[in-house]
């Protein structure tokens, strides 16, 4: 290649392709902070709705009709009484992870006055007491009246763990595997997460429930937004010089 081929100007034709390059990925990058933007102000209301739920009196939980109406986004963390007898004779124990150790979280389903049954996750244990009988004073039965956090199911395991009913492995609170493991009937499709109440003995510790919503979209929203920008001044950059070159060329030929 010669000198004067190198500093020839592009052609018109390679400089409309680079330039409807740039502009797609530049849109691009503006849909995806605005997108993040959007996520971030959905998260605040997802934010500010859940602490109302949790501040809130309690409510009667949804009964039988409104249960195919339960939903994550309108529903859970809500803040709910129930009364009823435990079965305790059917209660699961859940692989629990928490702030005082491993262990297990004590599943016991709750029989209503009007025969529903509830899972009511009672609080946690630690594996030397995942027997109920070395907790037989926790163990009651009712009448009795549980306060809580409405909690929606978790379905078929945890990561890479999928419950096993058959060996008494559980891994997540999936409401529907542990009532048909149970022989449960007219079961909700939720389960509540009983308050910090003392239980008789100091077992299961309930209250132990984490609400946290991760929200880096503003981080998300800047980065998008700064690399779209640098986009655009890389590209006007890009202009400029050419724009000099073609000038420079022009004034040498003349």
């Amino acid at each position: 290649m010669s000198q004067g081929e190198a500093h020839r100007p592009r052609s018109t034709a390679s400089l409309i392709v680079l330039g409807a390059a740039a502009l797609a990925v530049f849109l691009g990058l503006l849909a995806l902070g605005i997108w993040q933007v959007e996520r971030r102000a959905w998260k605040l209301d997802l934010i500010a709705r859940v602490d109302q739920r949790v501040a809130a009196e309690p409510v009667a939980p949804p009964g039988p009709d409104g249960w195919a109406r339960v939903t994550a986004d309108q529903d859970e963390y809500r803040h709910v009484r129930i009364s009823g007898r435990f079965l305790n004779d059917r209660e699961a124990q859940v692989t629990a992870s928490t702030m005082k150790g491993a262990g297990y979280w004590v599943m016991t389903p709750l029989q209503a006055d009007d025969g529903t049954v509830v899972l009511v996750n009672r609080g946690f244990v630690p594996t030397e007491n995942r027997d109920p009988a070395t907790r037989a004073a926790g163990q009651m039965e009712g009448p009795l009246t549980v306060t809580g956090l409405l909690r929606i199911t978790e379905p078929k395991g945890g990561f890479l763990r999928s419950n096993d009913p058959a060996a008494e492995r559980w891994y997540s609170r999936d409401v529907a595997a542990i009532a048909a493991a149970r022989g449960l009937t007219d079961a909700a499709p939720y389960f509540i997460d009983a308050d910090a109440t003392p239980n008789p003995g100091g077992l299961p510790v309930g209250g132990l429930t984490v609400i946290a919503f991760p929200n880096s979209h503003l981080v998300y929203a800047i980065t998008w937004f700064g690399l779209a920008a640098l986009l655009a001044f890389g590209v006007g950059y890009a202009v400029r010089s050419e724009r000099r070159r073609e000038s420079s060329l022009r004034r040498r030929d003349a």
